[in-house]
């Protein structure tokens, strides 16, 4: 049978690798890279403007929006013991100055929303790319919304390489749950193999392309830099590795896009982010937030992670 047109014909229905021990190199560029970053019509030389902005004393946003904090509990869970992580949420003590979602699995997305009485949003997973209808496992946006969702997670590295949903099938569902009035969470990441080529760049500006194309609009988009080596794995890329990502997405964002999407986009950073490195990461000032996975199920955890935006304020 033929591949359908949405399925990446290089997607390989198979576990992502935890590989090796976070790399000690950036892994950002070919050869040559620093060079064409020179030219008028390419981008900055982004190591100058990390340098500049790690110079600054008080750590601030580069995003305009306020810190975003994702939870995504992904295929885990019972009733029980999603209403004990609820109740761990309403007892949690979250400062005000940041914008909480959690993404339970599609079944229990209403005993969540009932039972929660903290400040908190909640997101699904996934979103099939069109009207319902004959589409055996999948759920509508339309759906989504009849249940009170409100933000949809799209793009996640296991929906592109266990699923196989390329970049260009998930611009296709970002527009439509947009246009459903579902915020987004737009997902974007490179494999091991990937950062180790020095493709980093051009797997997230190739992932992002397939969104820009497609969206009407970026007002109701966060976006959430999630390196695949690091979901899931222990590993986490250092400060200074994910704020150098960041800084590229809103570059990119800026000459792709305008100048005043880039200001305004939050991106978010996601990849075995925990309670104890969480506030390191938050001092960066291209990372306006995290999307947390397997910290997220343990709500006082989950909660240190919120309040990391105070790190945002912290004199360096």
């Amino acid at each position: 049978m033929a591949t359908p047109a949405y399925i990446s014909a290089s997607a390989k229905p198979a576990c992502i690798q935890s590989g090796p021990a976070c790399p000690s190199f950036s892994g950002l560029r070919r050869t040559g890279f620093e060079q064409c970053m020179r030219a008028p019509s390419t981008f900055v030389d982004l190591e100058k403007v990390v340098a500049c902005r790690s110079s600054r004393g008080v750590v601030t946003m580069a995003g305009t929006g306020k810190f975003f904090v994702g939870g995504n509990w992904k295929c885990n869970g019972s009733k029980d013991s999603i209403a004990k992580l609820v109740g761990d949420l309403n007892a949690a003590k979250l400062e005000d100055d940041v914008e909480v979602i959690v993404a339970p699995p599609f079944i229990y997305i209403s005993q969540v929303k009932d039972s929660l009485t903290a400040p908190i949003q909640i997101s699904a997973q996934n979103s099939w790319v069109g009207k319902g209808g004959a589409f055996t496992g999948e759920i509508s946006a339309e759906q989504l919304k009849d249940i009170g969702c409100e933000w949809v997670i799209l793009g996640h590295s296991e929906r592109r390489h266990i699923i196989g949903e390329s970049n260009e099938f998930t611009g296709k569902k970002a527009a439509y749950a947009l246009e459903q009035n579902l915020k987004v969470i737009g997902c974007v990441g490179e494999k091991l193999e990937e950062r180790e080529a020095g493709k980093t760049f051009d797997v997230c500006f190739e992932q992002l392309k397939a969104f820009a194309d497609a969206v009407p609009s970026w007002d109701n988009i966060v976006i959430a830099y999630e390196p695949v080596w690091a979901i899931g794995t222990g590993k986490v890329a250092t400060p200074q590795q994910a704020q150098e990502v960041h800084a590229a997405i809103r570059d990119w964002m800026a000459k792709n896009v305008t100048p005043e999407v880039a200001k305004k986009v939050r991106i978010i950073y996601g990849g075995s982010v925990n309670g104890a490195n969480c506030a390191e990461l938050a001092k960066q000032e291209d990372i306006d937030g995290f999307l947390v996975g397997g910290a997220s199920l343990k709500g006082a955890e989950f909660a240190t992670i919120c309040n990391s935006v105070t790190a945002k304020k912290a004199v360096v």
